[in-house]
């Protein structure tokens, strides 16, 4: 039972690989085509700052793509969630939602919770790293 479990796992995990590797390109295709069509639209090569705050968000989108199958990739080849990359993931995914948000729609409260969610997720990553650093002497 056991290793027909490891056999349907590793086929599950390339399955992923494989749709999120589909996922990304066309988010690619479709941030490439985002940008040249705000590029090429009247007054041409330039942009409103919507259209900046569109582009970077996706950008962003598609980073997250790129870190999620770097997890993905991991787990397949050392069958271990490597906490950095899943912290890195937040920290872009924040990273995102702040460069998308729009100040004037949220309250204060919220705005202050974002921002403990950022320096949490800022010390889990520095802690982690600090801990895989091998000593100094």
């Amino acid at each position: 039972m056991i290793p027909f479990l490891k056999k349907f796992e590793k086929v599950i995990v390339q399955a992923l690989i494989v749709m999120m590797a589909v996922v990304i390109l066309v988010a690619t295709v479709e941030l490439g085509w985002l940008i040249t069509k705000d590029i090429l639209a009247p007054p041409m090569f330039l942009l409103v700052i919507a259209d900046l705050l569109e582009i970077f968000g996706f950008f962003m989108l598609v980073l997250i793509g790129i870190e999620l199958l770097e997890t993905i990739k991991a787990y397949l080849t050392d069958h271990v969630i490597h906490i950095e990359i899943v912290l890195e993931v937040a920290l872009i995914a924040i990273a995102r939602k702040v460069i998308i948000l729009d100040i004037e729609k949220y309250d204060g409260l919220t705005l202050i919770g974002t921002a403990a969610l950022i320096l949490a997720v800022a010390v889990a990553c520095y802690a982690v790293k600090r801990r895989l650093q091998p000593e100094r002497t």
